[in-house]
């Protein structure tokens, strides 16, 4: 029987959410080669997809967080995930922007948040989780107590599951990368002897080496 990870996996796969081009490697703005390009946002024009995207979110919040009081997603890619979400779920959400508003009152969280409310942080994608990391860390100072962060998929990118552990902060994904680069060779997008290499690029993304590598 298929599981949560592998069908998310799918769908992510089949809406070109995420898409692999190993023999034509995309280029990150910091320069680094990739053989995959991420979009999540592309899960929210796919009415089947965002279905199974948003109730599979709600069904691990409720599991993993089932004293959350309020959602807040990350700008911009968590805040739509968020917002349905929060509504499946009942809860109030919110989102925090990536730095204060220059008008008004200047805030950098966006919707209402008492101190010492329980929250659970929704993100799209976690790679060096950086950005998910800010917000915490707003959210923090603004004295809500963080659960945890939700997140779609995850690399599982060394540097990210690090700063996770130093900041003490618990991520749950939907799916994974490894479960991903197996799908998409299932599916045919990719072929079996590309995960060893797609999996290198995850380990070590500086090194260009796997692009040449035949396994």
């Amino acid at each position: 029987m298929e599981n949560i990870a592998q069908a998310i996996a799918k769908d992510l796969l089949k809406v070109k959410a995420v898409f692999f081009r190993p023999e034509e490697p995309f280029t990150w703005a910091s320069g680094i080669k990739s053989p995959v390009y991420c979009d999540n946002r592309l899960t929210l024009t796919a009415p089947e997809v965002r279905t199974d995207v948003e109730n599979a979110l709600a069904e691990t919040i409720r599991r993993e967080y089932p004293d959350a009081e309020v959602l807040m997603g990350t700008s911009t890619a968590g805040i739509a995930h968020a917002a349905i979400t929060g509504h499946l779920l009942n809860l109030p959400m919110g989102y925090v922007r990536s730095g204060s508003k220059d008008h008004g009152r200047q805030n950098q969280i966006e919707g209402r948040l008492e101190k010492g409310q329980k929250v659970v942080v929704v993100e799209d994608l976690i790679s060096t989780a950086g950005s998910a990391l800010e917000v915490v860390s707003v959210l923090r100072e603004a004295g809500a107590q963080v659960l945890g962060i939700v997140s779609i998929f995850t690399y599982g990118m060394k540097k990210g599951l690090d700063r996770l552990a130093a900041a003490d902060v618990k991520n749950v994904s939907l799916t994974n990368f490894d479960v991903i680069a197996q799908a998409a060779a299932d599916e045919g997008y990719i072929k079996p002897e590309d995960i060893a290499r797609i999996l290198a690029f995850r380990d070590n993304p500086s090194d260009e080496s796997w692009i040449g590598r035949k396994d």
